[in-house]
């Protein structure tokens, strides 16, 4: 169960019966990679043997939108996070509107007001980074005192390592600002994807080169670093309910394709805003106000300025013959 509220509506009844307890985890949780993935099932774990019901809470906006001028970018949209949340096995999951009101929670207000009255709970589990409440005093030895005085327990989950590297969701952000595409999917466990409504582009794609592409509507989520991507194409009539149509490149359904995606400004036909064009490999079918799911494989290469149409169709060409090459050894296809 996905539950809004905003701080001022915390106090409201769940529609959830919690009065057996809660077991709790508190994070912003964004990508929901294989770190929060260990979390919450840790967060399950203990529900589980406490009798309990596991709970997450995260916010929107993120809280550094709100107390920083730089804010990085998302990795997942509000209701992506939300259902990837609740697919963990989450019984309930929170989404609190963060305000600067809110930010100004002490550590014991925030323990008190919301997870202990609102939620009534028994066990805290933290990330290996994660502080809450006014200038991240929530510290794990500061929230372990308060909890010993109100009765619960608190425990700090280490730090997940995958090939050495601490998962986290900056250090995903910065493999896909360099294009690393699969090695960020390495740290989120499964691959990145963007969704937009599919919208008119300049029809260069079809009309002109003889590769129609799916032009999608800006994302709300981070884009990788400007290029040609080997690509899962998902199309769907809605936005869909938050959960990545990929989960196992080697398990696709009969809705997802093959394709070539270029994430750039068109320099070929002149300098231009950035855009997202995806050519569905083996398509033919009219996707205009449909939505779609880009799931990021590879990297082929940078943006190229090219002499002429002709030049860019060649190029196009063999970027779709790797694609298909690509993406037979990934699935097994």
């Amino acid at each position: 169960m996905i539950i809004t509220r905003t701080p001022e509506s915390l106090d409201l009844p769940l529609p959830l019966d919690l009065s057996q307890g809660t077991a709790v985890t508190v994070g912003n949780f964004d990508g929901v990679h294989l770190g929060h993935q260990a979390l919450l099932s840790l967060t399950c774990e203990r529900a589980a043997a406490m009798g309990t019901l596991p709970v997450a809470m995260t916010f929107n906006p993120h809280p550094l939108e709100v107390l920083t001028p730089y804010a990085p970018p998302r990795l997942t949209t509000p209701q992506e996070r939300a259902a990837l949340l609740e697919a963990s096995g989450m019984a309930l999951v929170l989404l609190v509107e963060f305000t600067p009101e809110f930010a100004c929670l002490s550590p014991e207000a925030f323990v008190r007001r919301v997870l202990l009255s609102t939620l009534d709970m028994r066990d805290l589990l933290l990330g290996y980074d994660f502080t809450l409440g006014k200038g991240r005093a929530g510290t794990p030895e500061v929230l372990s005192r308060i909890g010993k005085a109100e009765g619960f327990t608190v425990d700090r989950m280490d730090a997940l390592s995958v090939h050495g590297e601490v998962v986290s969701s900056t250090r995903i952000r910065e493999l896909l600002h360099q294009g690393q595409v699969w090695e960020a999917s390495s740290l989120l466990g499964r691959l990145y994807s963007v969704r937009g409504e599919v919208i008119h582009g300049q029809n260069r794609g079809g009309r002109l080169l003889g590769f129609p592409t799916a032009n999608l509507a800006p994302t709300g989520t981070m884009l990788p670093k400007p290029g040609v991507y080997v690509t899962l194409a998902t199309p769907s009539e809605t936005a869909g309910n938050g959960l990545p149509s990929v989960t196992d490149p080697a398990k696709l359904t009969p809705d997802t394709y093959a394709a070539v995606t270029n994430i750039g400004y068109n320099p070929t036909f002149g300098p231009g805003a950035l855009t997202v064009e995806t050519h569905l490999l083996d398509f033919d079918a009219d996707l205009y106000g449909k939505h779609l799911e880009v799931a990021f494989v590879e990297r082929l290469r940078g943006e190229v300025t090219f002499t002429g149409p002709d030049a860019l169709v060649a190029q196009i060409r063999k970027d779709a013959d790797q694609a298909r090459k690509i993406l037979k050894t990934v699935t097994g296809e």
